[in-house]
């Protein structure tokens, strides 16, 4: 069970825990036992050999961004992570591609528990001028970090998602280093920073044993020299881009609006989040980061150092070119049509989303401060994601000088081509600080059920901007690795838009974290005892959908304390202890 007290709201842990086991299925751990033919040859690699990193008076601390990366040749490196439900342990399962062919083999029970990443997967060492030992730690990787082609021969493009998903109630995350690329082995967001005084120092990298043997990586560590100096967010515009952007701002700002999100950024659809790690001064706009829409801040990208000016401070120019991706993706605007849909409508025989909902995380008691004070409220995260075979599309359409749009829902056959459309409700726009862009109407429901499943409270939040923040479950049928309008700038338009295109790709999900008093229950004069958060998505049944059966998720919560010191217990979801 986990407690949670008042005003908690926060990032979540990532489980980083694994256990060495003996390889399950058509391949043994040892190197020997490898296929050359079949298997992928990875290699850790430097881009550079010396890097220069900052420690910040202000909130002081290194993030050990070595310019490492894990290459693949001989093929892709592809692991698939599922679990069958929240009863069931997470599973990795190698995929080994032969030119057409394919076969796996599971990785060993127990190596990975979460979706993150590879735990324990790079040892890092560094010693100081005078050769003295002062570091020593282990950091996961995920092989869907920025990433680049190492050969010019290599695919101009990479086919796997980036970032890996943090969400605690992700069903199946797809992992991959394209054949020829480089994935960099820095955890970003995921990684703590270490306190190191300003001085030179030697960095020391190296995979360790368990996947050394694992996936027959050469012992072959790396060395970086290091220059740590001491900076200060008070050293103005000729800071540097890191300095300005990434630590000035308090993170991307949601749809609470405790925040404007910082230059180049997007609005997300939650808190506010800590500062920004100093990495490049890009926005890390995938809907594995969330991009400041759920309860964990939005990573940000580790850029190849190739690709960095000399002064370490300034990134190149961002964003994805030819033979290299940043992960500072942007995902262009989505078109609408560009007039009202003509002739009846009619709903064809053809494939259709099916519209799920994750149980409620994030659970907090919060108050109303200085707003609404004297009053308690329970917040929280909800997702609703669409598990296919279709995405959902949906058209808003304005008349001159109306306040609201209608919607309607478009359909499309096997070849991608329109074959229908159905009204399906409107939308309208939200001029609140934090949001200011086009809502979809009764697109999700969120209610506080009685013990006996009766309903206590609803949430006031029932409109939305739809962005496929989170990679809910990659491994369905039809999951596009590379959704776009991954983010509200791209998704939601603007006050004087005539017209508006929302998507929910399949696959992927839509966070939304309940920061404020209006998207959260309010328990101020609730008895404590049991409750249960229930997500409902397309509460109306207004979205044609495969299945309309499966749109409700609860989450089980115990109330107690006093008014004014309300507190929150959280029940598990089968082996899921994420509050």
């Amino acid at each position: 069970m986990t407690r949670s007290h008042q005003a908690r709201l926060g990032r979540a842990a990532i489980a980083a825990a694994a256990a060495t086991a003996v390889v399950a299925g058509v391949a043994a751990a040892s190197p020997e036992a490898h296929n050359v033919r079949t298997l992928p040859k990875l290699s850790l690699i430097a881009a550079t050999t010396s890097v220069t990193l900052d420690s910040w008076k202000e909130d002081p601390g290194v993030y050990l961004d070595l310019g490492t990366y894990v290459t693949a040749a001989n093929g892709p490196f592809e692991v698939r992570v599922t679990r069958k439900s929240y009863d069931d342990p997470v599973v990795a399962t190698q995929v080994l591609h032969d030119g057409k062919k394919t076969r796996t083999r599971t990785l060993p029970q127990g190596l990975v528990n979460d979706f993150s990443g590879l735990p324990d997967f790079a040892e890092i060492t560094l010693t100081d001028a005078k050769g003295k030992q002062v570091l020593s730690k282990k950091e996961g990787f995920c092989p869907n970090n920025a990433s680049g082609r190492v050969r010019p021969d290599a695919p101009s493009t990479s086919k796997y998602p980036q970032s890996c998903p943090v969400n605690p109630f992700t069903l199946g995350s797809v992992w991959g280093v394209e054949n020829g690329w480089a994935s960099n082995t820095y955890a970003g967001y995921y990684s703590e920073p270490v306190q190191l005084a300003a001085g030179s120092y030697t960095a020391k990298v190296s995979v360790t044993k368990k996947y050394r043997e694992l996936f027959g990586i050469a012992d072959k560590p790396q060395t970086v020299k290091v220059t740590v100096r001491e900076r200060s967010w008070e050293e103005g515009p000729g800071a540097g881009a890191a300095g300005t952007s990434a630590h000035r701002a308090a993170g991307h700002a949601g749809h609470g609006g405790h925040a404007a999100a910082p230059a180049g950024g997007h609005a997300g659809h939650g808190a506010a989040a800590r500062p920004e790690a100093p990495s490049a001064a890009t926005t890390g706009a995938t809907p594995t980061f969330n991009v400041g829409h759920g309860p964990y801040p939005p990573a940000p990208p580790a850029l190849p150092w190739a690709l960095k000016k000399a002064d370490g401070l300034r990134a190149a120019q961002a964003g994805d070119g030819a033979g290299r991706t940043d992960g500072s993706r942007q995902a262009p605007a989505l078109s609408p049509n560009a007039q009202r849909p003509a002739g009846p409508a009619n709903v064809p025989d053809v494939p259709k989303p099916d519209l799920r909902s994750l149980p409620a995380y994030g659970i907090t008691i919060s108050d109303g401060g200085e707003e609404v004070p004297g009053k308690d409220y329970l917040a929280f995260s909800a997702n609703v994601w669409n598990a296919g075979p279709a995405q959902l599309v949906v058209d808003g359409f304005r008349s001159p000088g109306k306040e609201l749009m209608d919607a309607y829902q478009y359909f499309y056959d096997a070849d991608g081509k329109q074959v229908g459309y159905t009204p399906t409700g409107t939308m309208e726009w939200d001029p609140r600080p934090g949001h200011e862009h086009w809502h979809f109407t009764d697109f999700a429901s969120y209610r506080l059920l009685k013990a006996d499943k009766k309903e206590a409270v609803r949430s006031g939040k029932e409109a939305f901007c739809l962005a496929n923040t989170d990679a809910v479950d990659y491994t369905v049928k039809n999951a596009n690795w590379h959704p776009e309008n991954t983010d509200l700038s791209t998704a939601c338009g603007q006050q004087n838009s005539i017209s508006v295109r929302e998507v929910l790709d399949v696959g992927s999900g839509d966070t939304y974290t309940q920061d404020l008093p209006g998207q959260s229950f309010d328990i101020t004069d609730l008895p404590n005892g049991t409750y249960w958060i229930q997500v409902l998505a397309n509460p109306e049944k207004r979205l044609k959908e495969t299945n309309l059966d499966n749109n409700s998720a609860l989450r089980k919560v115990v109330l107690g304390g006093t008014k004014g010191a309300r507190t929150v217990t959280v029940a598990p979801v089968g082996l899921v202890d994420a509050n």
